[in-house]
C-alpha cells in the first residue's frame, strides 16, 4: 500500500471526511472523528497509523516496522514504519476495523445523522444495581 492506495481506500468508506492537519498529515475521519492518519512527507519516521482492538494492537506491535503510535498508544493505535509492514489485504480490514471503532463510539445523533444507526431502534435497556428479590 501507498499514500495514494491509502487515501483511495478511506474514501471509499461511506461518510468519510478528509483534511490536512499540522502541515504535512491527512486525516481521514468519520463523524468528525480520526480512524487512520497518514502523512504526505516521504521521510517521516511513520507512515501511516489506525486505531486498533487491545489484542490486535498487543499482536501488531510484535512486527518488524509496527510500533504503538507516540502519544496515542494508551488508545491503541498503532503505526507503520514502512508501507509494506503490514501485507495491502489485511491492512485494508484493520483500516475498515479502525473505520467501525470510531464509528460505533460516535453519539447516537450523529450516528442516525449519518444513517449508522436505526433511529427507531429503543435503546438498550441497562441492568439495575438494585438486587432483585
Amino acid at each position: 500500500m501507498n499514500l495514494d492506495t491509502l487515501r483511495a481506500f478511506c474514501l471509499s468508506l461511506p461518510h468519510v471526511g478528509e483534511k490536512m492537519q499540522w502541515g504535512d498529515h491527512i486525516l481521514f475521519t468519520i463523524g468528525g472523528k480520526m480512524f487512520c492518519i497518514s502523512t504526505v512527507e516521504p521521510t517521516s519516521p511513520t507512515k501511516m497509523s489506525f486505531k486498533c482492538t487491545p489484542d490486535a494492537f498487543h499482536e501488531l506491535v510484535e512486527r518488524p516496522d509496527v510500533i504503538p503510535t507516540p502519544y496515542m498508544a494508551r488508545n491503541y493505535s498503532v503505526s507503520l514504519t514502512e508501507w509494506d509492514a503490514i501485507p495491502a489485504p489485511e491492512l485494508r480490514t484493520l483500516i475498515s476495523d479502525s473505520y467501525n471503532l470510531v464509528a460505533s463510539k460516535l453519539p447516537k445523533k450523529i450516528r442516525i445523522q449519518l444513517g449508522l444507526a436505526n433511529p427507531s431502534t429503543p435503546p438498550t435497556a441497562k441492568p439495575s444495581s438494585k438486587a432483585r428479590a
